[in-house]
């Protein structure tokens, strides 16, 4: 005797053709975003339109938000993988019904309505605050390198850009010689009234990459005359004299520029070595809530301390969270006495825990200090003593349970490992666009959506 199976056809009709939403259960994540959507004030982007007259109508901007939402919430960042889901995935197919957006609309939206869009990360740390998941209690900053999109072998060192530079400028020589001794032969040859003005393809190419070099040159030494300057200043106003005229430093040797993305730099990576990225920075409470996101062009995290915390505090109070910050924690990346000296005088900010790396062979803290530090002990000893106690080692253990999850959801779990878009101010609106998406996952995980 046969087992008896379920009929199964694939021409089966149906008598009225079936809603996607009968395909999806009510708690599916599409239907909290369009829930979120209609709390989000997208009068910038709707006002962008306002001037353009007659042509085919655009897709509406709440659509594409919510269509852009859910992408990078899933783990779908290519504008063409969109759009190829849109024809295939019913979650998809909710949002944008039978009218499926080409991918080149959804990467113009994307690009063209950034800027705009960063507001909703200050609107969606509303809604976190409303679920009482943006209570300030502890908050961690880390840093994770993203790479860019472009190649690292697209980039070039300016000793290599003064040798190649040579090199082309010789040969664009030679060839335009070859070329001036052709033409004198065909001159010779069939008169003088022939064009001759084409310019030959191996010529144009060489002309090109010269080109490219010399602004990458000229950008390199730039940057190497504004680093003297800043530095000329700092010394001018701590009474001393610069050694040089700040018009006349030149870049580093090994100073590298992109040819593709020149805003993105050569970064150490954990695992690859060095690579093309923007260092991406984040800071987290206890929720996972991001509570403020940035890139930079710095690969160094020591930098970031004082901006990330202004960013966050400012976030903060545009939300209506003005309690103060309990414990503020960073690893050793981010240690300076700058910045160990900025954190304490803070007033927004309680404690201050960021790891000192190791001590040197004349730095000495005890292993389990107790009673007041002594006063003779450098900013960097007593922030080793600190972490030491039985406080501090509790409190930067509980740093490793707050801001590396996020990274690892956003890189491992979504797979967001490469920025799409070039150029520092797009890396940076991408990247809190991810975030922003990563507190709402936070805030449908939770089901704590706040109506209103």
């Amino acid at each position: 005797m046969t087992r008896k199976f379920r009929e199964w056809s694939t021409d089966q009709n149906w008598l009225f053709p079936p809603s996607p939403h009968d395909w999806l259960q009510s708690d599916h994540l599409i239907y909290f975003l369009l829930e979120v959507a209609e709390q989000i004030d997208l009068s910038p982007i709707i006002d962008d339109y306002a001037s353009e007259k007659g042509g085919q109508p655009p897709f509406h901007p709440r659509m594409m938000l919510v269509l852009l939402l859910y992408s990078y919430s899933v783990g779908v960042f290519s504008s063409r993988k969109i759009m190829a889901r849109c024809e295939t995935d019913v979650a998809f197919r909710v949002i944008v019904g039978e009218d499926i957006p080409a991918f080149q609309r959804i990467s113009e939206f994307r690009r063209r309505h950034l800027k705009q869009m960063q507001p909703l990360f200050l609107e969606v740390l509303a809604l976190c605050r409303e679920a009482g998941l943006l209570k300030i209690g502890r908050l961690a900053l880390d840093g994770t390198k993203v790479k860019a999109n472009a190649s690292r072998h697209k980039a070039m060192s300016y000793d290599r850009m003064t040798s190649e530079e040579l090199r082309l400028q010789k040969e664009i020589a030679d060839l335009l010689q070859q070329a001036q001794a052709a033409d004198d032969g065909e001159d010779e040859q069939h008169g003088t009234d022939r064009r001759g003005d084409e310019l030959p393809a191996e010529l144009a190419r060489r002309e090109t990459r010269l080109q490219k070099i010399q602004e990458a040159k000229a950008a390199l030494e730039e940057q190497a005359r504004q680093r003297a300057a800043s530095h000329a200043e700092k010394l001018t106003s701590e009474g001393r004299t610069p050694r040089k005229n700040p018009d006349e430093a030149v870049p580093n040797p090994k100073d590298q520029r992109n040819f593709t993305d020149p805003e993105s730099k050569i970064m150490k990576t954990s695992n690859k070595g060095f690579d093309q990225c923007g260092n991406a920075q984040a800071v987290a409470n206890k929720a996972q809530v991001i509570v403020s996101a940035d890139v930079t062009d710095q690969a160094n995290d020591s930098r970031q301390v004082q901006p990330m915390v202004e960013q966050t505090l400012e976030n903060l109070d545009a939300v209506g969270v003005e309690e103060n910050i309990n414990a503020f924690t960073a690893d050793t990346g981010y240690f300076s006495e700058e910045n160990v000296t900025y954190l304490e005088k803070n007033d927004r900010i309680d404690e201050a825990y960021v790891a000192t790396g190791r001590l040197k062979h004349h730095e000495k803290v005890a292993d389990a200090p107790k009673g007041r530090p002594p006063k003779h002990l450098t900013a960097k000893e007593k922030m080793a003593r600190k972490l030491r106690t039985k406080k501090g080692r509790a409190e930067y253990a509980r740093r490793k349970a707050i801001i590396e999850p996020p990274f690892g959801q956003i890189k491992h779990c979504r797979g967001f490992r490469q920025f799409l878009l070039r150029g520092l101010e797009k890396m940076q609106g991408e990247w809190k666009l991810v975030c922003l998406t990563h507190n709402l996952l936070k805030l449908f995980r939770q089901g704590r959506l706040a109506t209103g």
